[in-house]
């Protein structure tokens, strides 16, 4: 059942085993529940935000957007999937990229941005606004059994 829910996770994230171990070591170190840190880490993941502003229909789309260098943070082209995103940083789409058919095709068919990210779509300019809340993440995934697993 561990195994099962820590793969859950990372195929949901599509972490390879390595960075999801890194991600899940830098957890413990802050203060507070591992597993609920350890899921903020992951939702705070540049490919992530872009997926959750609706830049993307899937995970995998934003990560290919950004792997590209599409997605520009503070005025910078970021090409790093895993780079972690800091609470104020502003992630827009680059000037040459404002046309792409699929990030249009992706804001015609989201309708919902969570609360801790804010998204203009005339401009296609969002921000991280605050570290999610436990309430806010995906609900099917016991992270305690995660942690469980990576504890033995």
């Amino acid at each position: 059942m561990q195994l099962q829910e820590k793969q859950k996770l990372r195929f949901m994230f599509g972490v390879n085993e390595r960075q999801f171990k890194t991600v899940f070591n830098k957890a413990g170190k802050m203060p507070g529940k591992h597993g609920e840190n350890f899921m903020i880490l992951l939702e705070t993941r540049l490919d992530n935000l872009v997926y959750r502003m609706g830049l993307a229909r899937t995970r995998r789309a934003a990560r290919q957007l950004v792997n590209h260098g599409h997605i520009m943070v503070d005025g910078k082209r970021v090409d790093i999937p895993s780079y972690s995103v800091k609470i104020g940083q502003e992630i827009s789409l680059r000037e040459k990229s404002q046309n792409l058919d699929v990030v249009n095709e992706a804001l015609e068919v989201n309708s919902y941005v969570p609360e801790y990210v804010t998204f203009n779509a005339d401009t296609k300019v969002g921000s991280f606004v605050r570290m999610p809340e436990r309430s806010e993440l995906a609900a099917e995934i016991n992270e305690a059994l995660i942690v469980e697993f990576y504890s033995r």
